[in-house]
Parts: C-alpha cells; structure tokens; sequence
C-alpha cells in the first residue's frame, strides 16, 4: 500500500523540522524525509548557530527580530514535556567593528532603531574595557598569508562598535532540530530517516509525490524542499530553476576552533564579535575557546561544491588563515598544530538572500538559499512557509499578489515577495554570511 500525506518535507535540518512543526500544529498531516540517518545531522550540524538581529536589509532584520524572541522563549515555543533535554541559547552579546567596508554600521544602527531593538554604539575604549585581549590597529584590506603585507597593520585604528547585548548563539544546533522534530510529532508530524529523494513525481503541472532511493513511491500534493544544500539538486529534480532568478549552490565553508589566551575566560566573558576589518567573525565555544568563522573577503576564492555529497571535509589553508586572522585583533592568541573546528557547506544564495517561496509547479515549494545566516530565522520561517503554503493552496497567487504575513512577537507586516525565487538580486545584500 502507497503511503500517503498531506505534505513531504524534504529535509529535517531546523529550518525543515520547524516546517514540520508549524504544519503539523495547523493539522497537516506531514511527513519529513531525510537521507541523513538522524535529524539536525546535516548542514544544520555545521551551523555556528549565531542569534543575532542585525542585517543589512531592513526586511532582513526585522526577520531576524522577530527569530531573537523564539529562541528567548525556546521552551515555551515547542511545549515539550519536561523530560526533553532542550538547546540552550547563551545570551553573550553581539560586538560589530565600525569599519569603511560596512560603512560604520550606520544603515545597520538606523534598521535596528526603526524597530526598536535594543543597540549600544561603543568607543573603542569599551571595546578594550570589554576585550582587554584585543587590538584595535587597522589590517584592511583583508588578505591571505602569501601576501607580503598580511598581518602588517595600516596605522589607522578601529574607532568603535556597535553593540547588540540580546544576541547570543545556541550551544547544540542539532538538539534544536530534534527539538522542533519532537515537538512536531507531538503533533501528528512523521519522519523518515535514511531515506533519500531521487524523483518528485509529477502531473498536469501539479506535484503528486516522491520516489526513494529504494524505490518506494510516497504521495502527497504538497512537497517542501527544504534540503539546505540539496536543495539546488532537488529543485533540478522537481524541474523548476528555469523559472528562478534566484538560485542556490552549495558553498564549502571552514570554521577554525581555537583556545582562548590564557589568562581570558572567553566562554562567559567573551562575545560574538563581527570584524570586517580582518574578515572574521567569532563566538565563544565550549571549553574556553574560540571559534572563528569567515566573512567571505574578496581576496579568498569561493570554493563552490559540485554536490552536497563528495566535497572535501579535510582542512585546508584556510582554517590557519582565519586563525591568523584573528590572530592580528589578538596578539595574545596561540594558534595550535592541530587542526580543530568544523567544515562543511552553505546554500548558498545569489544574493545570500533565502528563498521561501512556491515555486512554477504547482504544490512544490522551497525554504532554501539559507546561506549560513538563517539558522536563527528558523522558527519563524516555518511559521512564514506554513502560512505561504495555506495562502496558495487555498488559490491565491503569491506571484501576482504576495503573502503578506505578520510577524507575531513584534507584530510588524512584511511582503514575503521579499524572499521571492524571482526577485531582483536585492543590492543592499551584503553578498555574504553577514546577509
């Protein structure tokens, strides 16, 4: 007999799972799909999991709000019994170097100011108050270690921050997956573990299913795709890109894990800092280090993926280049022999703007392009793609006349054309992690 459901979720990564969650509390009958044998153990385990409000875009970062308040109130969100062992947001702050490459933050601090976020702009003297680890010389233009000029400072200084002390990052992004995926099942919602997509089934312009790997049909006349850096394969299945302006690769990513100076208790004193002026952003991790994360300069080629299967997940330079990096903000920094940290891809957008949207055939929609800077918009993008999926389901046409959706905790509306497969490249994207 041919299992059946309301709708597939291609993907239990957090975004998928909270797909799952918010379909299944508004009584679809879901059922989520995964290669991966466990949930949250794709991309989503990767994450630098980062919870922070500021965007380049103004509909960016009210989103971005709007995710804060979910991972605030994380419990009360999922309602799950007690005996669930629940991810953690840890709320350290969130440091931004004013620099020339993001122009002092100044569009960043009037998008925060609009929406009532709380800011804080800092002398470089808070700076070194807060981080008495740091430097503040100038190194910009980022480089990489075979230029003669790398870790030379250019006599300039930093000349300050701008401060977000609600943002934070969870300790366990994979938990927060099987969070959302335990809560959706309280609800109705099914998962299917190792179990790979090969084919969306089709007819009369209208998806009808999928076939497994093994060859089992499941039907269904919704199917997501919510399959992070699958998802570009996939939409290729389903037949859909021609109709994209939009579209998404996979990008391979390193993030180097480092101990902190000694003498400094990083972990509960440090902060989540951005830093265009050496390209890197970093968090706390746990055993009192550092973990350091790329901005993606211009001098550092994008090492684009053929698939989201066979690329490389062996160190390469890169990971002692970001370590230098920081290395030049904290002279005190060691940098180890052994290579510690993470390696793995993005979805990477055109504009590193997601895409949640349906798509040209009819039933099949898409949460992807999350381009390592969605992970915090999670749960309120599965409340978006639930109500997306209801408003075109019940006939409307989200290409003629977009959703517009509430955005409940800060009860703002946005246009979720904003997150359109055939948008314009958005320009005021930062054309990186950063969003």
């Amino acid at each position: 007999m041919t299992q059946t459901a309301d709708a597939l979720i291609i993907g239990t990564g957090v975004i998928g799972t909270a797909v799952a969650f918010e379909l299944a509390k508004a009584g679809w009958k879901t059922l989520s799909l995964d290669r991966n044998t466990q949930v949250g153990h794709g991309s989503t385990a990767g994450s630098c999991a980062i919870i922070r409000m500021h965007y380049s875009t103004f509909d960016g970062t009210a989103f971005a709000w709007e995710g804060y308040h979910y991972w605030r109130d994380w419990a009360d969100y999922l309602g799950l019994p007690g005996r669930h062992t629940l991810a953690q947001f840890i709320q350290c702050g969130c440091l931004v170097t004013k620099t020339p490459e993001n122009g002092f933050m100044a569009k960043h601090l009037d998008n925060s100011r609009a929406l009532d976020i709380p800011v804080e702009e800092w002398t470089p003297e808070q700076i070194t108050d807060r981080l008495p680890i740091y430097s503040l010389d100038s190194f910009s233009p980022a480089k990489r270690m075979d230029d003669p000029g790398f870790g030379q400072a250019n006599g300039e200084r930093i000349t300050g921050g701008v401060f977000w002390p609600l943002a934070g990052y969870v300790t366990d992004p994979a938990l927060s997956s099987q969070n959302l995926a335990a809560a959706a099942q309280l609800h109705g919602a099914q998962m299917r573990l190792g179990a790979e997509v090969v084919e969306i089934l089709q007819s009369g312009g209208r998806v009808t299913g999928v076939r497994l790997a093994d060859g089992e049909v499941i039907e269904a006349p919704v199917v997501i795709n919510v399959a992070g850096p699958g998802s570009s394969h996939i939409n290729g299945l389903a037949g859909v890109l021609d109709d994209m302006t939009i579209t998404t690769r996979p990008l391979r990513q390193e993030v180097a894990h480092v101990p902190a100076p000694e003498g400094f208790d990083f972990e509960h004193d440090g902060m989540i800092v951005s830093d265009s002026d050496i390209a890197c952003y970093i968090r706390p991790e746990h055993g009192n280090h550092i973990l350091i994360g790329s901005e993606d300069p211009a001098c550092d080629p994008h090492q684009w993926a053929e698939d989201d299967k066979t690329y490389d997940r062996a160190f390469t330079d890169q990971w002692t280049t970001q370590a230098m990096r920081f290395g030049q903000r904290v002279p005190s920094l060691g940098i180890p022999s052994r290579t510690r940290g993470v390696v793995d891809l993005y979805d990477a957008s055109t504009d590193w703007i997601p895409i949640y949207d349906k798509s040209a055939l009819g039933g099949f929609y898409m949460a992807c392009g999350s381009s390592g800077n969605q992970y915090k918009n999670a749960p309120i993008a599965g409340k978006l793609m639930a109500a997306l999926v209801d408003y075109c389901e019940g006939g409307a046409d989200h290409d003629a006349k977009p959703l517009q959706f509430r955005l409940p905790y800060i009860d703002r509306m946005i246009d979720a054309g904003f997150y359109s497969r055939k948008r314009e490249i958005n320009s005021e994207s930062s054309f990186s992690v950063l969003g």
